[in-house]
């Protein structure tokens, strides 16, 4: 069987997928076809399969490639070394996991000297070889029949030397045992524990960590949060951890897989060695190999759950274009405020201090109240750091005292995450390159309400803050998933070509950044897009990107109104034919439901067009253009409770989620400190993934349970749930 077949015949099984929709999906992708390209305008290729089938496949293709590129390796070495045999050959071609084709290559693998390759120079493979065929009898004479392997010249110069050295080469040989490891390795893995203890300098701290100071699990069902907190308080110095197993079994397991007759001679060294083998050899590269594979489970679990959240904050309702003041709220260093324009623009920024320790007040007041009205500002964005909710309140004072207002403004908290690493990005400078730092983070807040995905694109994912362990995973993974997770998101609500910025347009599929600064400098020189074919005379910008892109891109009020749908360009004939067929222009079709309903899509069924793409048509002419995210709303806070100090057991507040574990959701409510709702606690129903009631950015009601003012912790239950 060919590599190719044999990894699509993988991918069927693994994933439980129709084969024809794999093969379709594998081949595009060799070709380059992005992921929401795929997904979205080759459903019939595909068979339909979702965004994140089609993501799956591709990173499972990718584990295959790996595997196979190794496997190659594996197969010439072992080839060179002359013991490639016809079996073995076999065993290393169907081997589907990288573990065991590492566990079937280890007796191969070229070794660093060790106990085993000094006495093997010494002469003691026959004996070992002995100890392992198990044929002597033991009414030979030991010490008569050991005599012979004496070597002083190499150190063995008596009995206990000579058998000490063949149990070190049999012991070596148990543990290269691809079986043998195999099953030592589900062994431990179904029997084995988790175990953490406080190390001596934290025994007597309180710490986040306290309930791991004396915990064991079993590793079967050990969540991965736990093993992620075990691995940071490990890494803090604040716990130790080791995997604890029935040792006496596991040598007995050993035995037993190469015991075959208990009256040999040598049948005390033939158990030594087992003993040696899970020793020294297989208990401590298994118990670090079985960790790193959980924490590797873990990882891939925690960062599932920060994709699933930046996802979330991502396509977070927009205000949309509307005239908003920024505020950067500040004790010592005062209030920072920016006002952008209904498109985004910068207009003007001012510095105010309307707290301790410089109390400018009235200053403040008429600042802000000149800001108000000169730019009929819509809503008043106030990040969520240090003094928000006192800036709030002495905003909300302002807008009482107000009344005659054109508009009065509503004031909304605005998460800050990330701001400050914008602020300081060479993108925030070549952005505002007169502007300083503080400005710039004033107007990122402003532009995240009006619309969070446009800005949030500038920031580093890692940066928003959404995640769970998000610094100890490995980063590599993380920032795979975290920009496949982008890219969703972005081509997911479709992009305008003629507002969006490099950023943004960098994640559309199949453009990337070089080509995204070439689409602006294009813009900015010739003005804005009037049809997508002009995205030809931009340089580098070949038929695949256009294939690749073109049906994410939007062009409001364009020469061809599908320019502003999700419909892909290689269908407008077929919506000029539909069109045709019932007498009317292509704009009159789009968004009239009367005339829609009298399409009969499968009169347009054709080779390069199936139900599936006609029926995602259909639904494009209903709403082209329309933004596919919720309807903006906002949590209330309550302006008497500002501190941790302020609550009490059985309060009931507003919160807005700002982070979603596989354990809980957190909530802030106000006060500087994001209160934890349990899994157990989101509803009153059986909760098994807290994904099924809340998501980042949900506003809900909540109940306080207790307060931990000494480790700031806030226990909440969701209400109404």
């Amino acid at each position: 069987m060919s590599a190719e077949k044999r990894i699509i015949s993988w991918l069927v099984s693994d994933l439980n997928l129709p084969e024809s929709g794999v093969r379709n999906t594998v081949s595009m992708l060799s070709d380059g076809d992005t992921v929401p390209f795929i997904s979205r305008y080759r459903k019939e290729k595909t068979g339909n399969l979702t965004e994140i089938n089609v993501r799956d496949i591709s990173d499972k293709l990718q584990y295959y490639i790996e595997l196979e590129t190794r496997r190659d390796t594996v197969l010439k070495s072992i080839e060179e070394q002359g013991k490639l045999t016809v079996e073995l050959k076999k065993q290393i071609e169907e081997c589907k996991e990288k573990t065991k084709l590492e566990d079937m290559y280890l007796p191969y693998k070229p070794k660093r000297q060790t106990k085993a390759t000094v006495a093997k120079a010494a002469g003691l493979e026959p004996l070992a070889i002995e100890i392992l065929k198990q044929e002597i009898s033991m009414k030979e004479n030991r010490t008569e029949y050991l005599n012979k392997f004496l070597n002083p010249e190499k150190g063995i110069d008596s009995i206990d030397k000579a058998v000490a050295g063949a149990i070190d080469i049999v012991a070596e040989q148990l543990s290269d045992d691809a079986d043998i490891r195999g099953m030592l390795r589900n062994f431990i893995l179904n029997t084995g524990s988790i175990r953490s203890k406080a190390t001596k300098a934290a025994e007597n701290m309180k710490t986040k960590y306290d309930m791991y100071y004396d915990y064991s699990e079993s590793l079967k069902t050990v969540a991965g949060h736990r093993l992620l907190a075990v691995r940071r308080g490990s890494k803090e110095n604040v716990l130790t951890w080791k995997i604890i197993i029935e040792d006496e079994q596991a040598v007995e397991m050993i035995l037993k897989r190469v015991a075959r007759n208990n009256k040999s001679l040598f049948y005390p060294e033939l158990f030594q060695s087992a003993q040696t083998a899970f020793d020294r050899h297989l208990y401590p590269s298994l118990q670090v190999e079985i960790f790193l594979t959980k924490m590797e489970a873990a990882d891939s679990e925690a960062i599932g759950v920060f994709a699933t959240n930046a996802r979330n904050l991502l396509i977070a309702p927009p205000a949309g274009h509307k005239v908003i003041m920024g505020v950067d709220p500040g004790f010592r260093t005062g209030c920072k405020i920016a006002v952008i324009d209904a498109n985004g623009n910068f207009k003007e920024y001012h510095a105010v201090f309307p707290h301790e320790p410089a109390l400018r007040t009235k200053e403040a007041e008429e600042i802000i109240t000149d800001l108000l009205e000169e730019y009929y500002v819509e809503l008043i964005a106030v990040g969520n750091g240090t003094a928000s909710k006192e800036t709030i309140a002495f905003i909300n004072s302002i807008l009482k005292k107000r009344a005659g207002l054109k508009i009065v403004p509503k004031v909304v908290t605005v998460s800050e995450a990330g701001a400050s690493v914008y602020s300081a990005s060479p993108l925030a400078v070549s952005e505002f390159p007169n502007l300083d730092v503080t400005v710039r983070g004033a107007i990122s807040i402003a532009r995240r309400l009006q619309d969070p995905l446009a800005e949030l694109v500038k920031i580093e994912p890692k940066a928003i803050g959404v995640g769970q362990y998000q610094h100890d995973v490995n980063q590599i993974q993380l920032q795979k998933q975290l920009d496949a997770t982008v890219e969703s998101a972005v081509n997911f609500v479709g992009v305008n070509l003629n507002s969006a910025s490099i950023e943004l347009l960098s994640y559309v599929s199949g453009i990337g950044k070089t080509v995204a600064k070439k689409i602006v400098d294009y813009r900015t020189k010739s003005g804005s897009f009037k049809d997508k074919k002009e995205l030809m005379n931009v340089a580098g910008f070949g038929e695949k990107t256009f294939k690749q892109s073109a049906g994410f891109l939007r062009i409001p009020n364009g020469l061809n109104p599908l320019d502003n749908s999700g419909v892909h360009p290689e269908s407008y004939a077929v919506v000029s034919k539909i069109a045709a067929d019932l007498s009317v222009e292509v704009s009159e079709l789009i968004g009239n439901e009367n005339l829609i309903k009298r399409i009969d899509v499968k009169k347009y069924v054709a080779d390069d067009t199936g139900l599936l793409t006609l029926n995602d048509i259909i639904q494009e002419l209903k709403k082209p253009g329309v933004d596919p995210r919720k309807d903006f709303s906002t949590a209330e806070f309550s302006a008497d409770i500002n501190s941790l100090d302020d609550l009490k057991e059985n309060m009931v507040l507003d919160g807005t989620v700002t982070n979603v574990t596989n354990f809980g959701a957190f909530v802030d409510i106000g006060v500087h400190q994001d209160g934890l709702i349990h899994i157990s606690k989101l509803s009153s129903k059986f909760v098994k993934n807290p994904y099924e009631v809340v998501a980042v950015g949900d506003t809900l009601k909540v109940k306080v349970l207790k307060i931990d003012p000494e480790l700031k912790r806030i226990s909440l239950e969701a209400l109404g749930k």
